[in-house]
C-alpha cells in the first residue's frame, strides 16, 4: 500500500513597515525553492511589471466581494480603498500537495488565519529597536512625516501583536535572520 504525500504546514510571516519582511523572504526563498510563498488576490491595479498569477491573482471588485460572501478566503483585508486577501482553495492546494506555504500579512489577517487554522504557525519580524525602524523608514525617502508618522503608529500596535505570535525573529543581521526562519520552518 502506497502512502499519500504528507501535507505541507502553513507559516504566516508578519512585520512592521521597514522591517525588512520583503527582503529577508526573498533570500530565504532563493535558498529555499522548495518553499511556496502563497499569491494574494487583490483589486488593485498591476504596477508595471506585475504578472496576474505571479505576484498577485488581480480580480475586479465585484469578483473579490463574491469570493468574500462565499467565504472563500482564509483572510482579508481592505486597504487604500483596495481589496486583499488569501484564497483558501490555493493554499489547500499547495499545501496537499505537500508543500509547506509562507504567507505574507499583517497582524490582523496571521490572526484571522490562526483562527481557521490553528496548525499554522506565526512568525513576527521584529526591528533591533523602534529607532532603528524609524532610521529605515525615513532611509526609504519614500513618503511624508504624515506617513512616516502613521507607519510608526501601526508599528508599535503591531508590536503589542507580536505578543501573540509562536515565533519572533530580529531582523538585525539579514544572513542570522534567514537562518533563524530556516530552523523554524525545517524544525
Amino acid at each position: 500500500m502506497k502512502k499519500g504525500k504528507e501535507k505541507g504546514k502553513l507559516f504566516v510571516i508578519s512585520g512592521c513597515s521597514g522591517v525588512g519582511k520583503g527582503t529577508l523572504l526573498k533570500v530565504f526563498l532563493d535558498k529555499n525553492p522548495q518553499i511556496e510563498l502563497s499569491i494574494s488576490a487583490t483589486t488593485r491595479k498591476p504596477r508595471p511589471g506585475e504578472l496576474d498569477g505571479v505576484n498577485y491573482f488581480f480580480i475586479t471588485k465585484e469578483e473579490f466581494k463574491k469570493a468574500a460572501d462565499n467565504n472563500e478566503f482564509l483572510e482579508w483585508a481592505e486597504f487604500n480603498g483596495n481589496f486583499y486577501g488569501t484564497k483558501e482553495a490555493y493554499v489547500e492546494k499547495k499545501l496537499s500537495e505537500g508543500k509547506n506555504v509562507i504567507l505574507e500579512i499583517e497582524t490582523r489577517g496571521a490572526f484571522q488565519i490562526k483562527e481557521k487554522k490553528p496548525e499554522a504557525v506565526l512568525i513576527f519580524i521584529m526591528p533591533p529597536s523602534l529607532e532603528e525602524l524609524e532610521h529605515r523608514l525615513r532611509g526609504r525617502n519614500t513618503e511624508d512625516e504624515t506617513a512616516i508618522q502613521n507607519r510608526l503608529h501601526e508599528a508599535y500596535r503591531e508590536l503589542e501583536c507580536s505578543e501573540r505570535y509562536d515565533y519572533k525573529i530580529v531582523n538585525d543581521n539579514l544572513e542570522q535572520a534567514v537562518e533563524e526562519l530556516k530552523k523554524i520552518i525545517y524544525s
